[in-house]
C-alpha cells in the first residue's frame, strides 16, 4: 500500500473511531434520562402522578433542545466544517450533564446547586444537554460517509452504530451500581475524557473542496428552505424513523404508566428495559446495516425492519399483560426491529449534496427524535378516555402508517456518489 493509501485508511480508521466512541458516549447520555427519570424524580420528592407529567416535560424539553441543535450544529458543519461540531456539541452536553448530578444536592461537590429550584434547574438542564447532543451523531455519519467509498460507507456507519448502541446498555448498567447522580457525572466526564481524540481527526476532503472551488454556494439550511422538493425529502426521510422512537418515547419510556394499567406488579424498570431493548438493538444494527450492503439498497432493509417492529410493539401490548418478563422479552424484539435507525441516517447523508449534508444529516436524527414530542402529547391527550394501552395503539398505528407512506415515495440512495452540490 502506498503512503497516501496508508495515510488515507488510517485517517479513516481514526475517523470512525472517534465517531463511534462519540456515539457511544452521545447514546449514553441521551438514553440515561430515560433510565433514570422515575427514580431521580421520586428522590426530588414527587408522587407518581408527578413523575409521569414532570418526565414527559423533561423528555420534550430535551428533545426541543435536540431540535434547536440539530439546525444549530448542522449549519456550522456546513459552514465552519464537520470536525468543528464533533469539539463543540460534546463539551456542551457533557458539562451539562456533569451539573444535573447535582440537581437538589444538598452536600458534596455541587451542593451549590441545591440553591437552586430543582425541577426548574432540571428542565433547563436537559434542554441544554439536548442542544449538544444534537451533534454528535449527524457530524460523524456526514464525517465518515465523505471518506469512505460509496460502496463501503454503509458498513463504516454500521460500525458507529453498533459500538453507539452499547451507550445505551452502559447507562443502565452504570445506573445499577451507582444511582442517578452518578450516573449523569460520569457521563460527563467520558465526554470531556473523549476530546482528546477529536485532535487527531481531519477535515472532510469533500467539505474542503466545496470551500475553495464553491465560495459562492449557498450552504446550510437555505437551499432547503428555498427548495419545496429538498424540504418534502427531507421530512419523508424523518417520518421514516418516527416508529423507532415511538417505541423508546411510549412503550419504554412509559413502561411504568402502561405497564401498571395492564395490571403488572411489580411494573418492569425503565432501566432494565433500556438495557433489554437495546441489547436486541446491537444486533438489528449490524444485521441491518449488513443487509443493507447485501442487499445494495436502503429502503429494503428499512421497510422489512419497519414491519418487524411494528409486529414487536403489538407483542408489546399483547403479551405483555401476562407478565413483566414477557414485556421484557418483547422489548428485546422491539429493540432488534427498531435498529434500522442507522440506515436511516445513512439514507439522509447520501440523499443530499455537500452543501447542506451537514444540515440534512445532524437535523435528521434530532427531528425524529423530537418526533416523540408530538407523539407523547397525543398519547397524553387520549390517554384518559382511551387508556394508556389504548393511547398506545392509537398513537402507534399512526406513526407506522405515516412512516410507511414516506418509504415509499423515498428515491433509492444506495451507491450514489456523494460528490455533488444541491443548487
Amino acid at each position: 500500500m502506498s503512503d497516501s493509501k496508508q495515510k488515507l485508511f488510517s485517517s479513516m480508521n481514526i475517523a470512525i473511531l472517534v465517531a463511534a466512541l462519540g456515539y457511544f458516549v452521545d447514546v449514553y447520555d441521551l438514553i440515561l434520562f430515560n433510565v433514570v427519570r422515575w427514580q431521580s424524580l421520586e428522590d426530588l420528592g414527587l408522587t407518581m402522578e408527578q413523575q409521569a407529567q414532570t418526565g414527559v416535560w423533561l423528555l420534550n424539553l430535551q428533545l426541543i433542545g435536540m431540535l434547536v441543535g440539530g439546525v444549530l450544529w448542522g449549519v456550522l458543519g456546513d459552514l465552519r466544517g464537520r470536525r468543528s461540531v464533533l469539539f463543540g456539541s460534546i463539551i456542551l452536553y457533557s458539562l451539562a450533564n456533569f451539573l444535573n448530578a447535582g440537581v437538589g444536592a444538598t452536600s458534596g461537590p455541587l451542593s451549590f446547586m441545591g440553591g437552586f429550584d430543582a425541577i426548574t434547574t432540571y428542565g433547563i438542564l436537559r434542554f441544554v444537554a439536548g442542544v449538544g447532543l444534537a451533534g454528535e451523531l449527524g457530524a460523524g455519519v456526514t464525517l465518515v460517509a465523505e471518506i469512505s467509498s460509496r460502496h463501503g460507507r454503509g458498513i463504516a456507519v454500521t460500525i458507529i452504530g453498533a459500538v453507539g448502541v452499547v451507550g445505551a446498555i452502559a447507562a443502565g448498567v452504570v445506573n445499577e451500581f451507582t444511582g442517578w447522580r452518578m450516573s449523569y457525572a460520569i457521563g460527563g466526564v467520558m465526554g470531556l475524557a473523549l476530546l482528546a481524540l477529536r485532535f487527531a481527526v481531519f477535515e472532510s476532503g469533500l467539505f474542503d473542496a466545496m470551500k475553495s472551488e464553491s465560495s459562492n454556494l449557498a450552504r446550510g439550511l437555505l437551499p432547503i428552505l428555498k427548495s419545496w422538493t429538498l424540504a418534502l425529502r427531507l421530512i419523508k426521510v424523518v417520518v421514516v424513523g418516527m416508529p423507532i422512537w415511538f417505541t423508546l418515547a411510549i412503550l419504554v419510556g412509559l413502561a411504568p404508566k402502561i405497564a401498571s394499567e395492564m395490571g403488572l406488579s411489580p411494573t418492569p424498570k425503565p432501566g432494565h428495559l433500556v438495557a433489554l431493548f437495546y441489547s436486541g438493538a446491537i444486533f438489528g444494527d449490524i444485521t441491518s446495516g449488513l443487509l443493507s450492503q447485501r442487499l445494495k439498497s436502503r429502503k429494503i432493509p428499512i421497510g422489512l425492519f419497519m414491519f418487524g417492529t411494528t409486529v414487536a410493539c403489538a407483542m408489546v401490548l399483547l403479551l405483555g399483560p401476562r407478565s413483566a418478563a414477557w414485556y421484557g422479552a418483547a422489548t428485546v424484539v422491539m429493540g432488534f426491529f427498531s435498529a434500522y435507525w442507522i440506515v436511516v441516517i445513512t439514507t439522509a447523508s447520501e440523499l443530499f449534496g455537500t452543501n447542506v449534508r451537514a444540515t440534512v444529516t445532524t437535523m435528521t436524527p434530532n427531528l425524529i427524535r423530537a418526533s416523540a414530542v408530538p407523539v407523547t402529547i397525543l398519547f397524553t391527550a387520549v390517554a384518559d378516555p382511551l387508556g394508556a394501552v389504548g393511547a398506545a395503539w392509537l398513537s402507534g398505528g399512526l406513526c407506522f402508517a405515516l412512516a410507511a407512506l414516506a418509504l415509499w415515495r423515498l428515491p433509492e440512495p444506495f451507491g450514489r456518489d456523494l460528490d455533488y452540490y444541491e443548487e
